[in-house]
């Protein structure tokens, strides 16, 4: 396809004539940046090429284009432009409309962008209305009326960020910089250690930048934040690349112009490369701000974070994500929806993170940044998992003889993590002092004694997926009482008890359900007397309505060294501010010694499945008895 908007300066030439009556060969000159006698050659060349159907004639330095036959120029205008395949998408002719808006220096009328365009009057009005809607959110706008021209509206730094996060493909797609400077660019960012992202999207804004003040478009005066990056060591570095940049066109660029193609170094993308990472230097209160997040963590989901669990790459991406957050640099998360549905604790943690953010910063953290924080508390979590995780010790008691335990034991070590340990016995010396010595039992025949230990009955080929359920379970049998290790895939069925059930009638508010489950759980002795109260400075700190329908109060217990779970649920929700609490969670967490926090972040992963699915929701609110509700929350591992 030829050059749309740029480097084509025959489309140009036969766009201007189009939309201008008469044209003088000065003014084209200069707007193309030639001599006379180069527009003068080119019109020559037009002519021959739009014979017989139209024809650019004149004199005196004044010039008209004549249409002779309407449809047989707009083929030839076709092929001289080539638009017609790119204009076949929607995406393609909004940034084609916003790239002649943004060009123009007097209005621009619909008839005749259409025309243009070789698109019909409904498209365009259809397409404009699409591209007003979607720009509105950058503070632009598009003025005027059909009939009258259309004019775009709006400060240079929005129209920008708009091209860069929308249409930089499009528009300038063939607009590549000279050789000479792009060696610059290469050999300067590449000396101080930035990535090839931060290289790419930094030669997107210097291609966009000298574009646009080139053409007369500079981008004026900032707000004051933006000048109080020129302290910035890595500043100086970019302003003497801009300089001899500057130098090698012949202009100088102003400092405003230096201060935008620094943003996305200033919000670029983590550096892979860990030395690389270390030369750049840290903010001054990004450590400090780290801090407030895992506090905050630790006092709404009581989860630990550890200091030695919190990498330089985490702090390093915090920075960065706070400078594109406060200069408006956009960094689309292509693994938003994935990484959201695969870790939904993880995401509920970067919204807690993101809460800190927003409230020491006084920045709002979008959905694609909250995905990259959600990426790094799933690794987090996952590395905790594998920390706390002792060696897994699995017996397998099998009757049909050895090679057949070892085929056993193969089909599990395909499916079990590597650090598992596997025994073999037959059925024979299997004894309960040996058997009672492992996490779990597998076994192929029924055991002529009774364990301590989960045992899970299965045959000599076996279901994995069923098994691997099992066992995982089987990993919470000290603090989960799970009389059967079934294909329910819910652990927290174990925790709970028809005596820590609660219906609630219609018209209860959430803070009279609370008080009432809180006062019949401390006279059953299953939380101490200041539970309530402990309960109530933590609501005082912050909500602890999860979802607009869940609510997850929590605090520490002490009067078993066991978490507690207590559910109470109303058919036709409890009041709670802006919320209708349709099923309320109620945790009593032991003194952090008495638990792993494994079994509290797996409760958490079950309870925000719960919330994600508004059916399930539903059937656990209209539990009339506590067997609906363990037949509700019954879900076969896998589903």
């Amino acid at each position: 396809m030829k050059k749309l908007f740029m480097d084509n300066r025959i489309a140009m030439m036969l766009q201007h004539f189009r939309n201008t009556p008469i044209v003088r060969v000065s003014d084209l000159a200069s707007k193309l940046d030639v001599s006379e006698r180069t527009v003068r050659n080119d019109i020559k060349q037009l002519n021959r090429e739009i014979a017989p159907h139209a024809a650019i004639e004149g004199g005196k330095g004044k010039y008209s284009l004549r249409v002779f036959h309407t449809e047989e120029f707009k083929k030839i205008y076709q092929e001289i432009t080539q638009t017609d395949e790119f204009l076949n998408s929607p995406r393609n002719r909004m940034n084609y409309i916003f790239a002649r808006l943004m060009r123009s220096e007097e209005p621009l009328l619909t008839d005749e962008l259409a025309y243009e365009m070789n698109i019909g009057r409904t498209t365009i009005i259809s397409d404009l209305k699409k591209l007003r809607g979607e720009i509105e959110s950058y503070g632009l706008s598009i003025l005027g009326k059909t009939s009258k021209g259309l004019v775009l509206e709006g400060n240079e730094h929005d129209i920008r960020r708009y091209v860069l996060e929308n249409a930089f493909s499009s528009i300038y797609q063939d607009y590549p910089l000279d050789r000479d400077i792009l060696d610059m660019i290469e050999k300067t960012l590449k000396e101080n250690s930035y990535d090839k992202r931060a290289r790419a999207d930094f030669v997107k804004s210097m291609t966009l930048m000298l574009d646009r003040y080139l053409t007369g478009h500079g981008i004026g005066k900032l707000s004051a934040k933006y000048y109080n990056l020129t302290i910035r060591p890595d500043f100086e570095q970019i302003a003497d690349l801009a300089d001899a940049i500057g130098k090698e066109l012949r202009t100088d660029i102003p400092l405003e112009e230096k201060l935008f193609v620094f943003q996305p170094i200033l919000g670029m993308h983590t550096p892979i490369d860990l030395e690389e990472m270390r030369t750049i230097m840290l903010d001054s209160d990004v450590k400090s701000l780290i801090e407030k997040i895992i506090e905050k963590i630790r006092e709404e989901m009581n989860i630990t974070i550890e200091h030695d669990d919190i990498e330089e790459e985490f702090v390093y991406h915090v920075m960065f994500m706070i400078n594109r957050l406060k200069f408006k640099v956009s960094l689309k998360n292509p693994l938003k929806d994935e990484l959201i549905h695969k870790y939904p604790l993880a995401y509920q943690m970067a919204g807690i993170a993101s809460g800190v953010i927003s409230e020491e910063c006084r920045l709002e953290v979008n959905e694609d940044e909250k995905a990259y924080l959600t990426a790094y508390f799933g690794v987090f979590l996952e590395k905790y998992n594998l920390r706390k995780e002792k060696p897994f010790r699995i017996a397998i008691v099998c009757g049909s003889g050895r090679v057949t335990a070892r085929l056993m034991a193969l089909q599990l070590r395909k499916v079990l993590d590597s650090s598992a340990e596997l025994a073999l016995f037959s059925d024979e010396k299997a004894g309960p002092d040996e058997l009672n010595s492992f996490d779990v039992i597998l076994t192929t025949v029924d055991l002529p004694f009774p364990c301590r230990r989960p045992v899970i009955r299965i045959r000599e080929i076996f279901d994995e997926k069923e098994l691997l359920h099992k066992i995982e379970k089987a990993k919470y049998w000290d603090q989960v009482e799970m009389p059967v290790l079934d294909n329910n895939w819910f652990v927290l069925n174990g925790l709970l008890d028809e005596e820590r059930f609660f219906v609630f009638p219609e018209g209860t508010s959430y803070e009279d359900a609370v008080t009432h489950m809180t006062q019949d759980l401390t006279d059953q002795g299953f939380v101490d007397d200041g539970f309530y109260e402990r309960l109530t400075k933590r609501e005082e700190k912050g909500s602890m309505v999860f979802d607009h329908a869940i609510a997850i109060p929590h605090t520490f217990q002490y009067a078993s060294d066991r978490l507690m779970i207590a559910v109470g649920v109303c058919r036709e929700g409890m009041r709670a501010e802006d919320n209708d609490i349709q099923v309320i969670f109620m945790l009593g967490l032991p003194e952090k010694g008495d638990m792993d926090d494994n079994l509290l972040i797996r409760i958490y992963d079950e309870i925000i499945t719960i919330a994600r699915d508004r059916d399930l929701q539903t059937k656990i609110a209209q539990a009339d008895s506590f067997r609906d509700l363990l037949r509700v929350l019954y879900r076969q591992a896998g589903e």
